[in-house]
């Protein structure tokens, strides 16, 4: 568990050094070269909100996957594999059922 947090960790810390690096740009490069920040013109006013829903979009499908990946989806997996006659011999040994419907239930799917 501590080794799938430290690689969490790592990969956020990862995804966002570009960002710090980005940030990082000399002082006064972009009054230089795209006069005090209004560049971009309509293109951004187009791809600007497509991008925050694709960002958006892509932190929640990872958000699923980690969560998934991190607190078991292994759980569904055993559901999905288990066969009925493991699931009769669970029902049996919590109660749920008598001896003889259990060997009624195990005949059947037996198909004895």
């Amino acid at each position: 568990m501590s080794g799938k947090l430290f690689g969490l960790s790592a990969a956020l810390v990862g995804a966002g050094l570009p960002a710090v690096a980005w940030a990082q740009q000399q002082p006064g490069y972009e009054d230089h070269w795209h006069g005090y920040g209004w560049h971009g013109g309509w293109m951004g006013m187009i791809f600007g909100p497509l991008m925050m829903i694709a960002f958006i979009a892509v932190v929640a499908v990872v958000v699923i996957l980690l969560v998934r990946w991190i607190g078991g989806s292994g759980t569904l997996n055993e559901r999905r594999t288990r066969q009925p006659l493991d699931i009769l011999d669970e029902r049996f040994a919590r109660g749920e059922i008598d001896t003889a419907e259990y060997e009624e239930r195990r005949r059947v799917l037996r198909g004895d």
